[in-house]
């Protein structure tokens, strides 16, 4: 297009900040034509709800409409589940790049992305690591930078990423950050427990209060009392226990299963691998609650976006095993197969390079990933065409959790502690989903 600026190479790297080509989204048409959004750092969420940073007044469009980061340099636009769809330069998109002055529509609005002349100044850690998480790309550097300055705060924190992505470590690295170091750091695990048990779980229950409650039990929040209580998959979390959160959230008051109100004082971290914008738009999960838990939101990248750290990684993973300095963990090192290493997509993330790498100790496997290797379970599944899609669904699933726990279970020697950890799982949870599965 005449006139326009290329879009690569938007971002550079200077000392400890990361500098960003500033952009602009001009609002051509719709109800709040005129407008001019200026960007501030390399993402901006578009849609009505007041948590964006762009927000607009359009009936037409969705609370969480799309977003526009920069990916690899370049401003790529992805729609976030709204309802009517996303397009560029007239053509519906998923996701896609912006050239200058590209044509956006959401809804009724139309708008025109515009590349700036200036540049913003996105602060960076001096830091490798933060707690128990290591990282010198630019990548973890932004994200260190975010934690350091939020960890000695009570400010509620949202952690999102793809599974495998360091998300419990992290929560558990903000908690030893604060002032609350000293006092509990209890995590619960809100996708691993039937809903039925799960609100016992979280706020406690006393005798009597259902079949089988033959003794009072102090819940997460109880036990987090002046401490951090970290809600892991909290994208899991039940539609009718949602409220209950919520309340929890804003009053810091709970209540047993059965019994009186009472006050609890707890720093609250959540994770999640799901899109909870997306999920909003699709009245899985509370705005409302969304909105309490976002109150600082930080993305961890996938492993594939921070192949700078693979030397780093693979040093951390080696000493926490106890094995830095054997002749597996020199070969581990060696600068051929940390490059191919850097070089493996690893759908499984940071826990699928340590699974990794444990196989390498324990079993004399390869050096380097073979093709396709995901943590060492492959499952086929038949299609079931004939099902509804959530009957569907429910079978491959079930499919892959009997295999993922028969594979688990089979290299750590039926040793229930030893499983657990590796899959991430306290050894309650694991039992749980052992049993749901019809395995001891």
């Amino acid at each position: 297009m005449a006139g326009t600026r290329p879009t690569d190479a938007l971002e550079r790297h200077a000392g400890d900040h990361l500098m960003v080509r500033r952009f602009r989204l001009r609002v051509l048409a719709g109800p709040s034509a005129g407008l001019v959004y200026q960007s501030t750092g390399a993402r901006v969420t578009i849609g009505t709800h007041r948590s964006n940073e762009l927000v607009l007044e359009d009936r037409t469009m969705s609370r969480f409409h799309c977003e526009i980061r920069l990916e690899g340099g370049r401003p790529q636009v992805r729609d976030l589940g709204s309802r009517n769809g996303t397009w560029i330069d007239g053509v519906g998109v998923e996701t896609g790049y912006l050239a200058d002055r590209s044509a956006l529509a959401c809804g009724q609005t139309k708008l025109r992305f515009e590349i700036g002349d200036d540049e913003v100044r996105v602060p960076l850690s001096a830091s490798a690591r933060f707690g128990l998480v290591v990282g010198r790309s630019p990548a973890m550097r932004e994200v260190f930078d975010v934690l350091e300055r939020v960890a000695p705060t009570d400010a509620t924190v949202l952690l999102y990423g793809e599974t495998g992505s360091g998300k419990d470590l992290t929560a558990e690295s903000i908690h030893r950050a604060s002032p609350r170091r000293e006092r509990a750091y209890v995590a619960v695990d809100c996708g691993a427990l039937p809903a039925q048990l799960l609100e016992s779980e979280l706020f406690g229950h006393e005798r009597g209060a259902f079949t089988g409650a033959d003794r009072a039990r102090a819940g997460a929040f109880e036990l987090a009392d002046g401490g951090t209580l970290f809600l892991d998959e909290i994208g899991e979390l039940p539609l009718d226990l949602q409220p209950k959160l919520l309340r929890a959230l804003g009053s810091g008051q709970i209540q047993r299963v059965g019994g009186a109100p009472r006050q609890v004082d707890v720093r609250i971290v959540a994770a999640t691998n799901r899109d909870l914008k997306r999920e909003v738009n699709h009245r899985r999960f509370r705005s409302d609650l969304y909105y309490r838990l976002a109150v600082v939101e930080v993305r961890l990248p996938p492993l594939r976006e921070r192949a700078a750290d693979m030397p780093l990684l693979v040093e951390a993973v080696l000493a926490d095993l106890g094995a830095a300095g054997s002749r597996q963990a020199a070969a581990l090192q060696r600068p051929a197969v940390i490059a191919e290493l850097a070089r493996h997509q690893w759908p499984g993330n940071v826990r699928e390079l340590r699974n990794h790498i444990e196989r390498v100790l324990a079993a004399g496997a390869p050096e380097l990933p073979t093709a396709g290797e995901a943590g060492g379970v492959v499952v086929s599944v038949p299609l079931e065409r004939d099902l509804p899609f959530h009957a569907a669904r429910d079978r491959c699933l079930a499919a892959f959790e009997r295999a993922y726990l028969e594979e688990l279970l089979r290299r750590h020697d039926n040793n229930a502690s030893q499983a657990a950890r590796a899959a991430g799982l306290a050894r309650s949870q694991l039992y749980v989903v052992l049993a749901r599965r019809g395995l001891r």
